[in-house]
């Protein structure tokens, strides 16, 4: 123990004697490991980023889809399947289901007429399912089925043509036909794309079924259940088959997982994804660790006087090496710590400041596989760096000094 420590003091000695030399080769090997550390990062960020742009069409993982069907093609009786459903699902107690009915059309009326528009029916809870996002306002709430005028959610290219009217100021839209009546716009979603004018707004699934004698003919309602990794595989068969148990004939239940998780090249595509992000990192570690190497042989020659006095007074071989090893190991590690602390404020600044425009709703903490890969990176790159010129010292006979 005591000669380790004397080691590290020599070492640290030869660092602070050797400062221009240290810091010039230590540079290149701080940036090096910052950079290492930054693409596991982005990589990281990336996959989440794909992962919640997933959810958003698919529901969060793992998400099941239950949907009714007649083989003859008449419509579902809701009303008869959702206390069916309610039956079943009482027995797995889940923590989130949402009735969903995509491309409703609704009439709304507008300065310049009557418009058709494409409506959704939703419940509350699909918005946490699906990670649903607002340019301004709220989500639904599962008391505003008792509002007197109920509660709309419309896209952007809908508030624009409405004048953007501050929601503080509880703006309306009138509906007319089966469903009329007056509605207040509580949220507004941003658009889905670059260039995206399409006109759409959201509505409380029992608020509009409310007002309606059923769904409109053709429309296929879903229940979307947040059930989680653990239990989709077992969860999913046998909640089909306790929905379809009594079915009146030539009616069927499917049940299908369509989150992220049931794609099947997804987790193929992250592993590509990995690989080609490993792929650079591990270039620029070697090239950072070739360039140090160089600089550390070159330094060498330049220490035969120092090294060879050092053995006249009596340094043995073992305290040579060991020194020369870790004054390198001890400095790269610092160069290291300082790259990672570089990359971690620089790209806590660009998550908070959205400069990537990820649009992350749960944005990760700093990945820590990302900051310990860049440590190990760099106590490596200092062992490598270390031995060669450590073997190369060790050659040094005290007759060396006075050559040179």
């Amino acid at each position: 123990m005591t000669g380790l420590l004397g080691a590290l003091a020599d070492a640290w000695a030869e660092i602070r004697v050797h400062k221009m030399r240290v810091l010039l080769s230590l540079i290149g090997i701080a940036v090096s490991v910052a950079a290492l550390t930054a693409v596991i990062a982005f990589s990281e960020y990336s996959m989440q980023s794909q992962i919640e742009q997933s959810d958003r069409y698919g529901g969060r993982a793992a998400t099941v889809a239950v949907t009714p069907m007649d083989e003859g093609g008449a419509p579902i009786d809701v009303a008869a399947f959702q206390a069916r459903f309610d039956r079943v699902a009482e027995r797995y107690g889940f923590s989130h289901v949402a009735r969903v009915v995509d491309g409703v059309q609704v009439q709304v009326q507008s300065p310049d007429g009557v418009r058709g528009t494409t409506a959704r029916l939703i419940d509350p809870a699909f918005t946490v399912i699906h990670r649903e996002q607002l340019l301004e306002g709220r989500e639904f709430r599962a008391d505003d089925v008792e509002a007197l005028a109920p509660p709309v959610i419309i896209s952007e290219p809908m508030w624009e043509r409405l004048g953007s009217v501050p929601l503080d100021q509880h703006p309306t839209i009138s509906l007319v036909g089966d469903a009329g009546g007056t509605y207040q716009v509580v949220g507004v979603r941003p658009k889905q794309w670059p260039g995206d004018g399409e006109v759409r707004l959201d509505l409380l699934f029992d608020s509009y079924t409310s007002r309606v004698d059923g769904l409109p003919e053709g429309a296929q309602p879903r229940w979307d259940i947040w059930v989680g990794t653990e239990d989709v595989s077992s969860v999913g068969p046998v909640l089909a088959m306790d929905l379809r148990a009594g079915l009146p004939s030539g009616q069927d239940v499917m049940v299908d997982r369509t989150d992220i998780g049931a794609q099947t090249g997804y987790r193929e595509s992250m592993r590509i994804q990995e690989l080609i992000m490993g792929g650079i990192a591990g270039l620029i570690l070697a090239l950072g660790a070739l360039g140090l190497i160089n600089i550390q042989l070159v330094a060498m020659r330049q220490r035969v006087r120092e090294i060879g006095v050092r053995r006249a007074f009596g340094a043995t071989s073992g305290r040579v090496f060991s020194t020369v090893f870790l004054e390198s190991l001890v400095a790269t590690t610092v160069a290291g710590v300082i790259g990672i602390a570089l990359t971690v404020a620089a790209l806590r600044w660009i998550m908070a400041a959205d400069v990537m425009n990820m649009n992350l709703q749960d944005v990760p903490p700093f990945p820590r596989r990302a900051a310990l890969t860049g440590l190990v990176a760099a106590v490596i790159v200092g062992a490598l760096s270390g031995f060669i010129p450590a073997l190369v010292a060790l050659r040094v006979k005290v007759i060396d000094a006075i050559r040179f």
